[in-house]
């Protein structure tokens, strides 16, 4: 105790050497508790007796570097430290404090820890604080599906039942026991910025914290449960937490582990699995613009919406489905597949039977600029640059019926009217190959941002300004090639650009995007209809 107080635990466990090295880590735990309590207290006493001897000892320190020891009458043997609480730490008097302090900090600690309240009856004096045991130290298979179930509640503060439950120990250079569950329902908070990881640390059944970012990854802060390294210093601090090498290979060696049980119980279940991925898939895929060293394990695991079906596909069966002479995996981005999947920017890809994932997670937009491709196939958004359908080749010949019929004479002088006419409001007027079925629609230039990228990012106030757009027109549609005609026989009109007008407000709505003249607009559109109908 002299030497502890003189010069502190890390000092006295390098003195141990021979048979006093198996004490080690008792010595380790009770130097730290014991330093502790001039946190509170500013006077400690010890009072004990050794077994088999009539003699006892006090030890007493203020906690200044000395310390004051002489013989004293001990009744019983054993020990009993005693703290002098300062006046403004006197809550830990308080028996509910108590309770407190040692189910959030030792619950799991394998004595027992007992509360004695003299004032209480006789059959309430003692109150057990914890439970005594740590679930995750023994073998898996003497635990039964109801105790981890019962654990995951307890530890995770829920009523649901896991999803999956993985339980391991690994040993070697670096020895920790984990247990983690994966809920059955999305936390409502699971996307909140200040949201705090739940997966606890304990160090030798000793709790650490529950809000650990070192223990495992952003993208994997839906997991619950616990790590309990053997290898880490009791008396670690936040910042030891964030430098130190030992956790960092737990943090590698927990994510690895957790993803290879992911794609497990993926090709076991897969319909299961989309339970999972259905909750927490936008999660995950954070880790492919965080974590490049685990992003092909999350690009295996990664479950889309496409064109092709109601059914979630993988990229490599994706892959797989590619027309001949495509090059590029296609995606189009927003928010509801339903309307995704009526989009006019689709039509000349459908024709073609060019398969189009469906991204609705906003992390999408982030995430595959940063991955590029997969399997040397770029990752290509319908909606930004040219469409660069002729070299796939459609099946059965269908998008070549449509696609060879001549444009109607007059559409190059139509797209130079419409240039005209529309000047800064469009970054560009060009006829399209996408189109099949609508007149018109918007896409981003090849070197800008994704339309729906810079959608979210206007929301959430990052950029001011948008970029123009490029107008597509499709010049086999039925209305382009008619105002294609009028101005070839005709000549420019004030109809024909009253008509661009609406069409390219026409195109901001089927995108979502505000009209920015509404008055204008009803102006443009009632015109139309009265020349259409009115007698």
């Amino acid at each position: 105790l002299g030497t502890i107080a003189r010069s502190g635990t890390a000092a006295f466990v390098q003195q141990l050497s021979g048979d006093k090295a198996k004490d080690l880590s008792l010595i380790g735990q009770f130097g730290v508790g014991f330093y502790s309590a001039f946190m509170v207290a500013d006077k400690v006493e010890v009072l004990t007796r050794r077994a088999g001897e009539a003699q006892g000892w006090r030890w007493v320190s203020e906690g200044r570097g000395e310390y004051l020891i002489a013989p004293a009458a001990v009744e019983r043997r054993g020990t009993r430290v005693v703290l002098h609480l300062r006046p403004e730490d006197r809550e830990y008097l308080e028996p509910a404090r108590l309770r407190e302090v040692v189910r959030r900090y030792s619950d799991h600690i394998a004595l027992p820890i007992v509360l004695v309240e003299p004032n209480k009856p006789k059959t309430e004096r003692e109150q057990t604080l914890n439970a005594a045991s740590a679930l995750w130290m023994r073998p898996k298979a003497e635990i039964s599906e109801q105790q981890y179930k019962e654990f995951y509640r307890h530890a995770a503060h829920t009523f649901d039942d896991p999803w999956a439950t993985f339980h391991w120990r690994a040993e070697g250079k670096i020895e920790y026991t984990a247990l983690l569950f994966v809920p059955s329902t999305r936390p409502f908070d699971i996307f909140h910025p200040d949201r705090k990881h739940r997966v606890k640390l304990y160090v030798r059944r000793v709790f650490i914290t529950d809000s650990c970012e070192e223990v495992v990854p952003a993208w994997l802060r839906f997991l619950r449960g616990i790590v309990d390294s053997e290898d880490l210093p009791l008396n670690i601090s936040r910042e030891m937490l964030q430098k130190n090498p030992l956790l960092a290979k737990i943090r590698q060696g927990v994510t690895r582990r957790v993803l290879g049980e992911l794609q497990k119980k993926a090709e076991a279940d897969p319909a299961d699995f989309m339970k999972f991925w259905d909750n927490f898939g936008a999660v995950l895929k954070e880790g492919l613009y965080e974590d490049a060293e685990h992003r092909d394990a999350i690009l295996t695991l990664a479950r889309f919406r496409s064109t092709a079906g109601e059914a979630p596909t993988t990229l490599a069966e994706y892959v797989a489905r590619m027309r001949p002479g495509q090059e590029a995996i296609y995606t189009l981005s927003g928010d509801d597949v339903k309307a995704l999947a009526k989009s006019p920017h689709l039509e000349g890809f459908a024709a073609r039977g060019v398969e189009v994932l469906l991204l609705t997670d906003p992390v999408d937009e982030f995430w595959i600029p940063a991955v590029g491709s997969y399997e040397g196939k770029p990752f290509k958004s319908v909606t930004r640059g040219a469409a660069d359908l002729e070299k796939i080749v459609p099946p059965d010949g269908k998008a070549a019926a449509t696609e060879d019929a001549a444009p109607a004479a007059g559409i190059d002088s139509l797209v130079a009217l419409f240039r005209l006419t529309l000047k800064d409001a469009v970054k560009d007027v060009r006829t399209s190959q996408r189109l099949t079925d609508s007149p018109v629609c918007l896409v981003a230039d090849e070197g800008d941002i994704d339309i729906h990228l810079e959608r979210l990012l206007k929301q959430h106030r990052q950029i001011e300004a948008t970029a123009k757009r490029v107008l597509e027109i499709n010049p086999r549609h039925p209305l382009i090639a008619g105002l294609a005609r009028r101005v070839s026989e005709k000549g420019s009109g004030e109809e024909v650009g009253e008509a661009a007008w609406l069409l390219l407000d026409q195109a901001r709505i089927v995108e979502g995007d505000p009209v920015p003249d509404a008055g204008a607009f009803s102006r443009r559109l009632a015109e139309v209809m009265r020349r259409a109908y009115a007698a």
